[in-house]
């Protein structure tokens, strides 16, 4: 590198140019625009999907596509959100580019084996979009048997797609596990760690050790498909149900894949909007740890009317209120954190409050739905879809933003403008509102989830969640112009615009290609606003 470029130029967005330089990189925050671009993508495809479905619910009768048509679109929606979007979007996004850094760290600990799941995540796609081209798959994203094992559309190429992604997923929780272990800066111990990694560490736990059962699962479905094994034939002694328990072994657990993250992104950006330490630093770390484990205890609570015993029941039942116990130390801890905070409404923090209002919603209408008695009258109704979407959107989607938004400026050393940002998050929440609480009342009314066609009397709620999709779309259409816009012309900023105290924030914006021009020596925690406070990119320490 020469000695004469300027600070800004000294990245990894200058220092190689050409296709074949991001390509071949080794470099974590190449790696994480890689897959921003890439997942990206996919968001789109799967939230047009989501418009389209929305359009032709708008009345019981046909209105562009057939039931067919339909069948296959609520599929590829889904398919495409969980597993190509919402599963690795955070720690493979917002992961890769900024966990390094938040440690201390040059690089992720496997540099190749990083690049390589992107490649997998590439590969894994093309399966999915060439299932799309030769007959797109109209089972839903979970893929139950026995419609599954007899359907005439593309199942195989689509599971197959599926399993090889979960490599993608495995590589990059085997990369953190081990960068977080291994490469943090000197004198940054476990408890002087963000949360943000606490929640990255957590999630990569349940990405090695859950996902192979997806894969296994994925294998007996295409096995049954072209050998005719009979495993979840029962009239070749197997069980359809038992499909179903596999299935939701991995897929419950993936539900934290999904959060987990995101919750870590909600305590960074509460504690630096709030400029306040963070309350309950070790009980927000170790609930992550604690969601972890309980997640894989609760997937039976899927299959409450599934046929199986009342005593499995009763204890899944009470495995799912006992998971809600780490959510809620967060939620609570979050709250103590904004009591009495120089709180300040910039967008990330925005996505954070609405994430907090929303994931509420969706953590409450998850314990209604853990109760017996409730679950048997609103299984497979619309208000699951609401909760699964208030969890997932509310929650997953609304974190992802907060970071998106709090890091934007780290990645691309420009910052988007402001007032667009704050119109389209408004746009998003009251939007996502419109859409998803009316149809918690759908399904309190009967209304069952998946049906092409209704009686008429939920037309008018249907047609009111199909205007809030809208309104929802076009606050993601403003959102992708005005990040578009600040990628290439947006105001130059700082190494710190948000005057937070994690590591990330002491390098350059754009980070420098090696993230620090020196090993960092780490003396304080990552939210002693306390005791630090930040002028002008630098770190002054109050006086005792």
């Amino acid at each position: 590198m020469s000695g004469n470029k300027t600070e800004v130029e000294k990245n990894y967005l200058n220092d190689q140019k050409g296709i074949k330089s991001w390509l071949l990189t080794l470099d974590h925050k190449r790696i994480g625009i890689l897959y921003l671009y890439s997942i990206m993508f996919f968001f789109f495809i799967g939230g047009m999907s989501a418009l389209l479905i929305r359009l032709e619910l708008i009345r019981p009768q046909e209105v562009i596509v057939g039931a067919d048509t339909y069948n296959q679109l609520f599929t590829l929606h889904g398919a495409i959100m969980i597993f190509l979007f919402i599963i690795p979007g955070i720690p493979a996004i917002l992961g890769n580019f900024v966990l390094p850094l938040m440690i201390g760290a040059k690089d992720v600990a496997f540099p190749k084996l990083n690049l390589a799941s992107w490649y997998v995540y590439i590969f894994g796609s093309l399966f999915a979009v060439y299932s799309l081209v030769t007959g797109a798959v109209d089972t839903g994203w979970t893929f139950y048997t026995p419609y599954s094992t007899s359907t005439d559309t593309s199942v195989v190429s689509m599971t197959l797609g599926a399993f090889i992604l979960g490599f993608s997923s495995i590589f990059t929780g085997i990369n953190f596990i081990v960068t977080i272990h291994k490469l943090r800066a000197p004198g940054m111990t476990w408890f002087k760690m963000p949360l943000f990694v606490w929640a990255s560490y957590a999630t990569a736990i349940i990405q090695v050790l859950a996902t192979p059962v997806l894969g296994i699962t994925l294998l007996l479905l295409i096995a049954e498909r072209l050998l005719g094994i009979g495993i979840f034939d029962p009239a070749m002694g197997g069980d359809p149900v038992l499909y179903q328990h596999f299935f939701w072994f991995y897929s419950h657990p993936a539900v934290y894949i999904m959060i987990l993250p995101g919750m870590g992104i909600i305590s960074e950006v509460i504690a630096v909007f709030s400029k306040k330490k963070i309350f309950g630093y070790n009980a927000i770390a170790f609930s992550s740890l604690g969601i972890a484990l309980v997640s894989f205890l609760v997937w039976g609570h899927h299959m409450f009317t599934s046929g199986q015993s009342e005593f499995a029941a009763m204890i899944f039942s009470f495995l799912t209120f006992l998971v809600g116990i780490p959510s809620g130390i967060k939620m609570f801890n979050w709250l103590a954190t904004l009591y009495k905070g120089s709180i300040t409404f910039e967008t990330p923090m925005l996505y954070a409050l609405s994430f907090m209002f929303l994931f509420a919603i969706g953590g409450f209408t998850g314990i209604m739905l853990g109760a017996l008695s409730v679950d048997v009258h609103l299984h497979d109704t619309y208000f699951v879809v609401a909760h699964f979407h208030y969890v997932m959107m509310g929650g997953t989607v609304m974190a992802f933003l907060a970071g998106l938004h709090y890091w934007w400026p780290k990645i691309w050393g420009r910052t988007y403008n402001e007032f667009w940002a704050r119109i389209a998050a408004f746009l998003i929440f009251v939007g996502f509102n419109v859409t998803f609480f009316s149809q918690f009342i759908l399904g309190a009314k009967g209304m069952p989830r998946r049906y092409y066609t209704y009686l008429d009397q939920y037309q008018p709620l249907h047609a009111f969640s199909s205007v809030g999709a809208f309104v929802i779309g076009a606050g993601f259409f403003i959102m992708a112009f005005y990040l578009i816009h600040a990628m290439v012309r947006g105001k130059r900023i700082g190494r710190n615009p948000w005057g937070a105290l994690t590591l990330e924030w002491t390098t350059t914006s754009p980070p420098s290609h090696h993230n620090f021009e020196e090993i960092p020596v780490v003396k304080n925690g990552p939210y002693d606003f306390d005791r630090i406070r930040v002028e002008n990119d630098k770190w002054i320490y109050k006086e005792e």
